[in-house]
């Protein structure tokens, strides 16, 4: 340690000179004046310094070894402030991780949320349209038909009745057609719900094509042999069919086909149709003249050679039409 500049080492008595006062100065040399260090060896020449402590450090020692307030103000707002600075620096931290979590997320963020919205939207209008549909509001209350001419629309509204009062989504529409095929002019239907309590019924009627001698009298026939309607003269407009095996065999079926395959400038010429095969279908016209048409198949390209030679051959000079073939048609 630095010895002040003021400070003068005392010159210690020998261990035979203690008690006797200072002692006088000799001609010899001490080891200090030499320049020598003192040999440690020797507790004769040992020397010890005393050591100066300023007042302000050990004021300051004994400020931190003093009780509970012993660190100087200075020092507590400065730990303050270094506490708050660490602090802030924690939620700045903080505040940037948050930051860049959602910067690196939000298009995962934003798919959630729409695939959320889009299945809350579609849940709630789910359970809206299904409480609409089985309410009172959507329940059945008028029954329209269409399509009906020969069948009578009260006749078909009185049939389903039953179902009045029914929401359109629990209809049992096995019950309707059941209802409905005890009809024998409706050949189909077709049921269409209308909210919030209609229900649309359209019918394809059976088409007749001819009349079949009965017991009765004559019956008016579709295509398949479905009686349409009996009466005791013949209706106008219809040819007679003639089958010898009766409604349903191959050769009345073959005779329906031909018959729908005319167009209706001859079919109104049209007096009877003959088949007892299905290879031997026979026309009658009402001017008289025979139209020998062979069997169903070609129909389309018969009836328009038949039609072609009807035009330059009209039924009062012809007694026989023959295009069983029709590449090759032959008048007689």
């Amino acid at each position: 340690m630095k010895r002040p500049g003021s400070f003068d080492r005392p010159t210690l008595p020998g261990p035979g000179e203690r008690g006797k006062g200072p002692a006088a100065p000799s001609g010899r040399k001490s080891a200090g004046s030499t320049g020598r260090k003192p040999s440690s060896s020797s507790p004769r020449d040992a020397r010890t310094e005393p050591i100066v402590v300023q007042s302000d450090a050990l004021a300051s020692v004994s400020g931190i070894r003093s009780g509970k307030d012993g660190a100087a103000p200075a020092e507590k707002s400065g730990a303050a402030a270094a506490g708050a600075v660490l602090r802030g620096a924690r939620r700045a931290r903080k505040r940037f991780e948050r930051a860049e979590v959602r910067r690196f997320t939000w298009r995962s963020r934003r798919r959630r949320t729409i695939w959320t919205v889009a299945l809350g939207s579609s849940v709630v209008l789910l359970g809206g349209v299904i409480a609409a549909a089985y309410s009172p509001l959507m329940a059945l209350r008028t029954i329209d038909v269409v399509g009906a001419d020969r069948v009578g629309t009260e006749q078909v509204v009185g049939a389903l009745d039953d179902q009045i009062g029914t929401p359109l989504p629990l209809i049992d529409f096995t019950r309707v057609k059941e209802q409905l095929a005890s009809f024998t002019l409706i050949e189909s239907f077709v049921t269409e719900s209308r909210p919030p309590g209609t229900l649309v019924v359209r019918i394809v009627e059976r088409e007749p094509i001819g009349v079949i001698t009965s017991e009765t009298g004559f019956d008016l026939v579709d295509a398949a042999g479905v009686r349409i309607e009996s009466s005791a003269e013949r209706p106008a407009g219809y040819p007679q069919i003639e089958a010898p095996d009766g409604v349903g065999s191959a050769g009345f079926l073959a005779a329906g086909e031909v018959i729908h395959a005319l167009p209706d400038g001859i079919r109104t010429e049209l007096d009877s149709v003959a088949a007892a095969t299905t290879d031997d279908v026979t026309l009658g016209l009402i001017g008289g003249a025979k139209v020998v048409w062979g069997s169903a198949e070609q129909s389309e390209l018969k009836a328009v050679v038949l039609a072609a030679l009807m035009v330059g051959h009209p039924t009062g000079s012809v007694n026989e039409y023959d295009v069983s073939s029709p590449n090759s048609a032959v008048l007689r």
